[in-house]
């Protein structure tokens, strides 16, 4: 139903009815704006979700996700590295480069919450938004140095407004990796017991790590070079669904990529409807709603910790 809603919301006169008889011009609107808008939410809130709960899986901690382990923020800085050589590059160098950077960041993150030794569920998170915020300053100063600020903030803030038929194909290639999730979901759920239980069971710790890791660098890598950078969706949806069906990863994968994707388009269609024919970018609507229910998601945890 919201799909259907979805389609209908934007400033052309368009109607599905017509569109269905076969009137060119609603079936013109669908095809290159409508429906690549709503197909592009959809991918890009599963992807999303879906990289939260892989995280939060592995690491044994509810508060952690792309955007809260700088990985969005290091595939930025692969995005401005990009723009700077290679001005006219195609969006696959891109998306390459991004993975690289989120890779390592992820990496380097890793190593130095071993090396901090901590396992605090809110100190790891909080490392990895100050380390975040570090990078996320570099991409500014460097962006700002080359007169290029201007450019790469507007360019990399969530926002599907300019989501149309042949710029935003490319993220369905996170699909596949999302199957893939889902085959090694038992071993990613195995993972989150700890280095000494899962080689015990003869499984490769590391690899596992590796795997899971170089999954969630390059679907988030295809989501900030086509959509942007949007916080809270890999944080608060796979905690809602831990309260609703449990920590079982397999079992609750489809019903994250779903809720996940319920969330995202509730807060497009606001973005879209309030203040018409303008609309606000999907990552401030999400910004707010998201905050708002993650405080929610702490105040229910402390009154059943008690």
């Amino acid at each position: 139903m919201l799909s259907i809603f979805s389609l209908t919301i934007g400033v052309e006169d368009f109607s599905i009815l017509r569109a269905l008889n076969g009137n060119e011009e609603d079936v013109r609107i669908l095809l290159l704006s409508r429906l690549p808008r709503l197909l592009s939410i959809i991918v890009t809130a599963s992807i999303l979700s879906i990289n939260g709960l892989v995280m939060q899986t592995m690491a044994n901690n509810k508060f952690v996700s792309p955007s809260t382990t700088g990985i969005m923020d290091w595939c930025k800085l692969g995005v401005l590295v990009v723009l700077l050589f290679f001005d006219d590059a195609h969006i696959s160098l891109k998306i390459l480069v991004a993975l690289i950077f989120g890779l390592f960041g992820s990496i380097f993150f890793m190593k130095l919450i071993k090396i901090i030794g901590t396992k605090d569920n809110l100190l790891v998170p909080l490392i990895g938004i100050m380390l975040g915020g570090v990078v996320g300053s570099i991409s500014t100063f460097f962006a700002y140095k080359f007169e290029i600020l201007q450019n790469i903030s507007a360019w990399l803030q969530g926002n599907f407004a300019l989501i149309s038929k042949g710029n935003y194909e490319i993220l369905y290639f996170g699909i596949p990796l999302l199957f893939v999730v889902y085959m090694y979901a038992n071993l990613f759920t195995i993972s989150g017991l700890g280095e000494r239980i899962t080689t015990s069971l003869g499984l490769n710790h590391n690899k596992i790590l590796g795997l899971g890791m170089m999954i969630i660098s390059a679907t988030t890598a295809i989501v900030v070079v086509t959509v942007g950078s949007i916080a809270f969706v890999g944080l608060i949806i796979p905690n809602i669904i831990s309260m609703i069906k449990g920590d079982n990863l397999k079992s609750t994968i489809f019903d994250t990529a779903l809720l996940g994707s319920f969330f995202v388009l509730i807060c497009d269609l606001i973005g879209r409807s309030i203040y018409m024919p303008y609309e606000i970018p999907i990552s401030v609507v999400i910004g707010i709603i998201g905050s708002f229910v993650f405080l929610f998601i702490l105040m229910r945890g402390r009154k059943y910790a008690r």
